[in-house]
């Protein structure tokens, strides 16, 4: 994959966690800890996060996680709160920071590789990372290697910082509405072909 081929990076969280988010960033699990916040990460993935540590760098819950495409298998996870949820715009000069990572696919995953920007890019599947679909396969295994890798990752060390956070999707008038109530400086549309 090409740098120029990435608009914007996505991160996806509960409505009610974007004023905390502008206030503080996008934090790792490890920092996210120290606040109260709802999350949408599903809890056997957690488990596996916990106690991964990316060679020859930190352990993984210590960097914030972003997705190059949010119509992924984690969102069509979390349908059934469309509106409570709300995927954050990030501008694609977080790659620019110091100690980012790529991994080529979900970074829990025992298959994911992990590489600097530059070499991380590279190595992305680019046609399946922005498929529309990720189930027209012909066994298992192409479906969980689809769906791994649709959910390619960019590791920041720690926190995205607000500064980063270019707008918001949500999936129907009733989220947009719930954002809108937040009263923050932040555009925010409705995308709901983006969710499931």
């Amino acid at each position: 994959m090409e740098r120029a081929d990435i608009g914007e990076l996505y991160y996806i969280t509960p409505i009610t966690n974007v004023v905390s988010i502008m206030q503080d960033g996008i934090l790792s699990n490890e920092l996210s800890k120290k606040l109260r916040h709802k999350s949408v990460a599903m809890e056997e993935m957690q488990d596996k996060r916990k106690i991964k540590r990316i060679p020859g760098a930190r352990r993984l819950h210590e960097y914030a996680n972003l997705y190059f495409d949010a119509h992924n298998p984690m969102l069509s996870k979390r349908r059934d709160q469309n509106n409570q949820i709300c995927i954050l715009r990030v501008n694609t000069s977080v790659l620019d920071l110091p100690g980012v990572i790529i991994s080529d696919r979900n970074a829990a995953s025992d298959w994911a590789r992990f590489n600097s920007v530059i070499d991380g890019l590279a190595a992305l599947d680019k046609d399946k990372i922005y498929a529309r679909y990720w189930t027209n396969v012909n066994s298992q295994y192409d479906l969980w290697e689809n769906k791994s890798i649709k959910c390619a990752e960019v590791l920041i060390p720690e926190r995205v910082e607000a500064k980063y956070i270019v707008g918001a999707y949500v999936a129907s008038q009733t989220a947009l509405k719930a954002f809108q109530q937040l009263s923050i400086q932040l555009t925010v549309s409705i995308r709901s072909d983006i969710f499931f």
